[in-house]
């Protein structure tokens, strides 16, 4: 299968947008989504819709391209040794993922937050790590998890903690239409799980450290 990350090539004197997708797939998927918006009425043969549903392909492969990608391989790539054990971390990462209830979107932060035991990483993987479990069909206390126990499995840190936030479309457009519920998730591990060390991390999630 084609990698299906996006990226930016240059082309001359601009930038342009390439996307690489399995073709087999998105014939399969533009199908069976042709099908679906024929059965809720509508012509799927009208000029707005025509081209609907090789778009969702498109989009659902992008959406759920976590599959493809080992999370822990990632960590390993940009791993280091250095002698540090003080507290790193990485907030308001934005978490973009899809509710395997509903396949409907939910959207919020994680905050990521480990304590060095001889190895560090490069920040922008805790972020590659997020999306990679979050481009999946997901619920919020999986996906926390997940974070969790990719960094223990490969930094076997001193600790971890994540905390998430999240708003989910399946709650705010349906069933309860609750518009301003928020999600918050969280796991720790290690030194984390002493109360002074998860006040710590908390205070510094919650301050604004910029002014």
């Amino acid at each position: 299968m084609e990698t299906k990350n996006p990226e930016l090539q240059n082309n001359g004197n601009f930038y342009r947008k390439v996307e690489n997708y399995s073709d087999d797939i998105i014939d399969n998927l533009k199908n069976k989504y042709a099908s679906i918006i024929a059965s809720l009425g509508e012509d799927v043969k009208r000029e707005g819709l025509e081209k609907t549903p090789e778009r969702i392909a498109k989009a659902m492969q992008f959406l759920t391209q976590g599959y493809n990608q080992d999370a822990e391989a990632i960590v390993r790539g940009a791993m280091f040794k250095e002698e540090c054990s003080e507290m790193v971390i990485v907030k308001d990462i934005e978490v973009y993922s899809m509710c395997e209830h509903h396949m409907l979107p939910f959207f919020g932060r994680a905050h990521v937050a480990y304590i060095p035991n001889g190895n560090i990483v490069g920040l922008s993987k805790i972020a590659r790590v997020v999306d990679v479990f979050a481009r999946r069909l997901q619920v919020q206390e999986r996906l926390t998890q997940q974070i969790v126990q990719c960094l223990e499995n490969t930094l076997k840190p001193y600790g971890v903690a994540v905390v998430m936030e999240a708003s989910h479309l399946c709650m705010m457009m349906r069933g309860v239409q609750k518009q301003n519920s928020v999600t918050t998730t969280s796991a720790f591990t290690g030194q984390f799980q002493k109360v002074e060390t998860r006040s710590e991390f908390i205070n510094l999630i919650a301050a604004n450290l910029s002014k």
